[in-house]
């Protein structure tokens, strides 16, 4: 049976919750040749909404689009294996004459030809050992889609990664070549916002002013619980708004956790059924559960003292003054020094966020399943 709440690949636009002034906008600002950063927490819906603008008409049919998530990568020459894989596997099956452009123009790389006799059709293979001279690589790619024959539009997601790699100056190399591209223009998204901010918005940085901005916040309430009542009602099934309500506001209008959870309560309820209460709060127990392998074996590799600030600022929710005496003693940490060098490492690993000295974790089903933790007996949905 189809699932009208989606979580894994692209939304078709009957699926695709609101959204509609984002989407005009990100379309206006490319479609005028300009560039755009895109900030919001993680797992907010970045991605689903560049990949649904890269669908629009408008779009499909008049550039060639790449989408790449930086997140896991460590250094410019991951950055640039990436950015070329993503760009050879699209111009691959988009445009066999740009794609033999890019073959043609990458002079820099070991990459490996061939010839593929089923499809009578030469072949190109990169590895990232392929790769000896990132900076030269990236400027042929760069090169490669200026000369393109329709304009190109590029999104790195998670781009404030860059900020992390072992080399210097990574902004300013990639700040040279964006700069002077007419045919190329760019989405930089990004989830940690202090670092993205200061990336676009310090005068003192490579990117100043060189892109509209636009913050991604929560799908408002009267859009989604009209929505999510509508789905259920079309398969058949029955859900109240209050109980549509409250699962919003667990999850803090987060649209990854808010979509899975009814994707899974859609799943637990039988067709001419309602779900109750007890159905999601079945359904939170579920994904919990899901998920919690990958969070012990986070949890394992994290020294005793930020694991135990990790617990503490889970139970505040949201904690101020971290370092003060009565916040150190109410949780028996350790001392401020060592909250301070705790916090510092928990937010180089993503695990910890800061906002006008509000400490709080990001990933708020890793909060609940500390919150958990701490007292087993707790229940989300009362």
């Amino acid at each position: 049976m189809e699932n009208p709440f989606i979580i894994i690949g692209n939304i078709p636009e009957k699926y695709f919750c609101d959204r509609r002034e984002e989407s005009k906008k990100v379309i206006r600002i490319l479609s005028n040749g300009g560039n755009l950063c895109m900030i919001s927490p993680r797992r907010m819906g970045k991605s689903k909404l560049i990949r649904f603008c890269y669908d629009k008409p408008e779009i499909a049919d008049n550039y060639y689009t790449f989408y790449i998530d930086v997140l896991h990568t460590s250094s410019l020459r991951e950055f640039t294996y990436l950015f070329g894989q993503k760009v050879f596997e699209t111009l691959n099956t988009k445009s066999r004459k740009a794609f033999m452009a890019l073959v043609q123009g990458l002079k820099s790389i070991n990459a490996k030809f061939g010839f593929d006799p089923v499809n009578s059709a030469p072949t190109f293979s990169l590895e990232l050992g392929d790769i000896s001279r990132p900076e030269l690589t990236l400027a042929e790619i760069f090169a490669c889609l200026e000369q393109a024959d329709k304009p190109c539009i590029v999104a790195f997601d998670e781009f404030q990664q860059i900020t992390k790699y072992p080399e210097e100056n990574i902004e300013a190399l990639l700040r040279s070549h964006i700069q002077h591209l007419s045919n190329v223009h760019f989405i930089f998204a990004g989830s940690e916002r202090h670092l993205v901010t200061e990336m676009f918005l310090s005068s003192a940085r490579p990117f100043y002013n060189s892109t509209s901005i636009m913050e991604l916040h929560p799908i408002a309430t009267e859009e989604y619980i009209p929505f999510v009542c509508k789905w259920f009602k079309v398969y058949e099934r029955e859900i109240h708004e209050n109980d549509v309500l409250k699962i919003y506001e667990l999850f803090y209008g987060n649209t990854y956790y808010i979509q899975k959870t009814f994707h899974e309560a859609f799943i637990n309820t039988s067709t001419g059924g309602v779900c109750t209460i007890d159905i999601l709060r079945q359904t939170i127990d579920e994904i919990l559960e899901e998920a919690s392998d990958g969070y012990r074996q986070m949890l394992s590799r994290i020294p005793e003292r930020q694991k135990e600030l990790l617990y503490a600022i889970a139970t505040e929710g949201k904690a101020q003054k971290i370092m003060s005496a009565s916040f150190i003693r109410r949780y028996a940490l350790t001392s401020s020094s060592a909250v301070q060098a705790a916090s510092r490492k928990l937010m180089e690993l993503d695990l910890l966020t800061v906002e006008d000295n509000v400490y709080y974790i990001p990933d708020i089903l890793f909060r609940m399943y500390l919150q958990r933790l701490r007292e087993s007996s707790i229940s989300f949905l009362v």
